[in-house]
């Protein structure tokens, strides 16, 4: 696995006043993975995405759902700071059926130091480890497939497009699904 953790970072949980440090780490990574011309998604529709969530109502609508819900105890937001500045993401939920890793993001410069490992064991934390874990990964992301690999997950094969990432352009990014079976991290 990945040996090279650098111990000058924590992982806490995530609160509301991250939002803004959440949102950075997230368009900063989208700007530089999923740019895709084959796939017609644009750095111009991902910069409006972003900037559509930062309008008024769509904040109060990400503070309601993601941090005043009633039911949250089956949902983890992580962050991963790096000598005090946030520089990972990491969104885990227990679902009736089966977990589901949503999100590990680390800022591009700071790949390769061992972050997205030690968010995914913080992560894991909150599953059920008898039911599979299912991680969604953009199907031309070759870099974020090999990591998940290196993690125990496996390709199903499933190909799919979800709404929630449909750009202004109308394009939306291809989503590979892959597993880890139960009891198998």
């Amino acid at each position: 696995m990945i040996n090279n953790i650098n111990k000058n970072y924590i992982i806490r949980k995530a609160v509301w006043d991250d939002f803004m440090s959440i949102h950075n780490i997230l368009f900063t990574t989208w700007l530089d993975t999923y740019p895709n011309k084959e796939f017609n998604i644009t750095k111009e529709d991902i910069e409006f995405n972003f900037q559509q969530k930062l309008l008024p109502e769509e904040i109060a609508k990400a503070k309601i759902k993601n941090y005043e819900s009633e039911n949250l105890s089956n949902i983890s937001r992580l962050i991963l700071e790096f000598s005090n500045i946030p520089v990972g993401f990491c969104r885990s939920e227990e679902k009736e059926n089966h977990n589901q890793l949503q999100a590990i993001y680390v800022l591009p410069k700071y790949h390769g130091m061992g972050f997205g490992y030690a968010l995914w064991q913080e992560a894991k934390k909150i599953f059920n480890p008898k039911k599979d874990t299912i991680v969604h990964v953009a199907s031309y992301n070759q870099k974020a497939i090999n990591f998940y690999e290196k993690l125990g997950f496996k390709s199903t094969g499933k190909i799919f497009f979800d709404e929630k990432h449909k750009m202004r352009n109308g394009a939306m990014i291809p989503e590979l699904e892959m597993v880890i079976e139960n009891n198998k991290f």
